[in-house]
């Protein structure tokens, strides 16, 4: 068992990131053994969960003549545009069912605001709106977090750079995460995780 200041977070590990969903990960399944057997060794334990009202701001289908994967600039900066997913209260916004959910201390859902997207666990993209993971894991004495989950490019990246820049010791273990790698996002990821003092375990 480790220690109780040491968290596991667990990166949006839901139906429309793993395959046959809606923005499928490859082989974004097959991390969830792994994870499933990490949960019983760590005594706090928080799940994030993609939350989007329909018509959110980060999907393609709202921009008129816009293509998912394609870019604008939103007030906060350069907005991925991403298909429709994780759509609040949908099977695709589920967790797997494979996932032993019920062992998450705390479920933060992010991306709720239609206005703005969200994909690290501790602020929305404008870097200054938090969603409370950080007053949780301060009250909990959590000093150390290990990130698995999806995807490594994108949500666990910034959630571990964001929990690296707000003082915590943070681990990313690779080789339970998956990625979407656009366009070499894993490699410039991987190097802005290592930047910011984020330990990378394969």
């Amino acid at each position: 068992m480790r220690d109780a200041t040491e968290a596991l977070i667990v990166i949006d590990v839901q139906n429309d990131f793993c395959p046959g969903g809606a923005l499928a990960v490859t082989r974004g399944d097959e991390i969830i053994p792994m994870i499933n057997e990490m949960l019983p060794d760590f005594q706090v334990k928080v799940f994030t969960q993609d939350w989007h009202p329909a018509g959110h701001s980060s999907f393609a289908s709202t921009h008129a003549e816009k293509e998912p994967y394609q870019t604008i600039e939103m007030p906060y900066g350069t907005q991925v545009l991403w298909p429709d997913h994780c759509i609040q209260g949908s099977i695709g916004a589920r967790f797997h069912d494979h996932l032993h959910r019920d062992r998450a201390d705390l479920i933060i859902r992010k991306g709720f605001r239609a206005e703005i997207d969200s994909y690290s666990a501790f602020f929305e993209n404008d870097q200054t709106t938090p969603t409370g993971l950080e007053g949780y894991l301060r009250t909990r004495g959590v000093t150390k977090l290990t990130l698995v989950g999806l995807a490594t490019d994108f949500c666990v990246a910034y959630s571990a750079v964001d929990g690296a820049r707000l003082g915590f010791e943070v681990t990313v273990l690779e080789r339970a995460c998956r990625a979407i790698d656009l366009d070499g996002s894993l490699d410039a990821a991987r190097a802005e995780m290592r930047a910011a003092g984020v330990k990378l375990e394969a």
